[in-house]
């Protein structure tokens, strides 16, 4: 069992709490639920956020320390729900080709984490554009065990991860390089309105 003081999930919560509350800032300046077409954008943005996860995916010590990562992708979904919306996802050279391993799990993180938090987009989605998990809003939906019971195994595998203070930083490191190439895209693609 990991302390409480040595928890990497507790480390990253509280050294990217500023990135939390930009990314949180940036949604809103995104008007994503204003109309479909500005959350298509925002869709367009998370579809390549997690064409960048899903490489890590690939990465062995990623594949030895998280369990079920045959849940986690969410491109699929995305890539659905731009399909409903009428939209064309074109091709984006991956961010992630060169993140290694401890760094993997800090952007790993930051696509869990949005997934958590997900659930108050999906009933936006639902509420302000009549959206489902069967129509353009599969990539918001919770995860069929529930997204509370998945982002606690999540976190469990993290802080049994056998990493020193170095790789602790590094995996800090990353998850700013996630939530910046989140900023990025999300600039990119839903910022001009």
């Amino acid at each position: 069992m990991t302390s409480f003081e040595n928890s990497l999930a507790m480390r990253l919560k509280q050294e990217t709490a500023a990135d939390h509350e930009h990314m949180h800032q940036l949604m809103a300046r995104a008007q994503v639920f204003d109309s479909r077409q500005q959350y298509a954008k925002f869709i367009l943005a998370q579809y390549h956020f997690q064409k960048d996860i899903e490489y890590l995916f690939e990465n062995d010590d990623i594949i030895k320390l998280i369990s079920d990562l045959d849940i986690r992708g969410r491109s699929a979904a995305a890539a659905l729900d731009l399909q409903d919306l009428n939209v064309c996802a074109e091709h984006q050279d991956l961010a992630t080709r060169h993140v290694s391993y401890p760094e993997a799990i800090g952007w790993i993180y930051v696509s869990e984490g949005a997934t958590l938090g997900a659930a108050f987009l999906f009933k936006q989605a639902q509420n302000e554009l009549g959206l489902s998990a069967e129509f353009a809003a599969r990539n918001l939906a919770a995860y069929p065990e529930g997204r509370a019971k998945v982002w606690k195994r999540f976190i469990s595998e993290i802080d049994q991860a056998d990493l020193n203070k170095e790789q602790r930083d590094l995996v800090i490191q990353g998850a700013k390089q996630g939530f910046k190439r989140f900023a990025e895209l999300l600039d990119k693609f839903a910022a001009s309105v």
